[in-house]
């Protein structure tokens, strides 16, 4: 059988750079060699792109930083020129390396917003994760709740600001509606990068200054008491839930420190010690909510489940973290499903779907 050519693209111009790079390093590690022929892309934190040594990057495991190693790396473009698709050296303009199928393991802005989907998708190239659609609207919670709270699934009750709607009276006005405490986050983030839990005027303050740091539009919302549960979602036409599992955090809420510093920050629970006709009922509607913003491939989605055994539907996350502790593929792992097959099955239907959609016309 002949390899596959496959492009891993991780880091990028997003406050989620050295999660994609973990991601990176954990998705190498657990590729089959066999059955694939990796190039490994970096891009940096001002958005150049780079061939990298796949021996040096794994070594370099302190470095965090996508250009740690740039010194002894190739300045590249990814470009479609006839039968060629991949990367070409932005000196010479001469082709480095043909691409079959990309994963871009790429978290927040530019990598998971459909910034880079529709790059692949002007090339022509097969890629893993949900299409350009579902990453602008996954990305975007305000856009996202808003689909849901349409469709009848529940979500936690929200505001959403810019800053043209700052006032003196804002403070009195969202807690008249939204009770207290609250959350502040940017509408357009991931890995809770600028949230914050408020339960005074100085903490709304301060939280407000902080979201807009990382966007433009602001999400207030509601506190929900219940356990954080997820679920994994992967397919395209008909796509499939894992078990559910539950994250435990033992700081006020599962902040980026929690999931990604503080090696004590949370507990996972997989599979979540909930009633079984619950956790259906939570994978369905997973499944249901991953459609309705034209899901394919994966997601990861996240509930609150209240004490009542009500749930409300927190967020669609559309490229999950990949490390091989992440929530994502563990919950494939406990649904029979190992790290190593997840990411052939990942691959397989990037590939089913780009030639599903190639057979569609673009002429008359």
């Amino acid at each position: 059988m002949e390899k596959i050519n496959l492009g891993i693209i991780f880091g990028g111009r997003s406050t989620e750079h050295e999660i994609s790079v973990r991601s990176a390093r954990s998705l190498i590690k657990a590729i089959n060699p066999s059955k694939y022929n990796i190039s490994l892309i970096g891009i940096d934190k001002s958005g150049q792109w780079f061939l990298h040594d796949t021996s040096k990057f794994i070594a370099a495991e302190n470095q965090q930083s996508a250009a740690a190693d740039n010194i002894h790396s190739l300045e590249i473009s990814m470009v479609k020129r006839d039968e060629f698709t991949g990367a070409v050296s932005t000196k010479t303009n001469l082709p480095l390396q043909s691409l079959d199928v990309v994963f871009p393991v790429l978290h927040g802005a530019f990598g998971e917003d459909g910034t880079i989907q529709g790059l692949f998708r002007m090339i022509d190239i097969p890629f893993v994760g949900v299409d350009l659609l579902a990453s602008a609207v996954g990305m975007d919670k305000d856009v996202t709740k808003r689909l849901l709270r349409d469709a009848g699934i529940s979500v936690a009750d929200f505001v959403c600001i810019r800053k043209s709607s700052l006032s003196n009276e804002l403070f009195g006005q969202v807690t008249e509606k939204l009770g207290l405490p609250l959350f502040i986050k940017p509408a357009n983030a991931g890995s809770s990068v600028g949230v914050s839990k408020v339960t005074d005027p100085k903490g709304f303050e301060e939280a407000l200054k902080l979201a807009f740091e990382f966007d433009n539009k602001v999400l207030i919302e509601e506190a929900i008491i219940g356990k954080e549960v997820e679920c994994a979602i992967l397919g395209n036409e008909n796509p499939k839930a894992s078990v559910v599992g539950e994250i435990v955090p033992r700081t006020s809420f599962y902040s980026y420190e929690s999931k990604y510093i503080n090696d004590s920050g949370a507990d996972l629970r997989i599979p979540a010690e909930i009633d079984p006709e619950i956790a259906d009922k939570i994978r369905s509607t997973a499944i249901r909510a991953f459609q309705l913003i034209e899901g394919e491939g994966l997601s990861r989605v996240d509930f609150f489940l209240k004490k009542d055994n009500t749930f409300v539907l927190n967020e669609i996350n559309t490229m999950p973290g990949f490390t091989s502790i992440s929530m994502y593929p563990k919950l494939w792992e406990a649904s029979g499903l190992s790290y190593s097959d997840l990411i052939d099955e990942l691959i397989t239907l990037a590939i089913a779907r780009h030639h599903r959609n190639r057979k569609l016309k673009t002429s008359i």
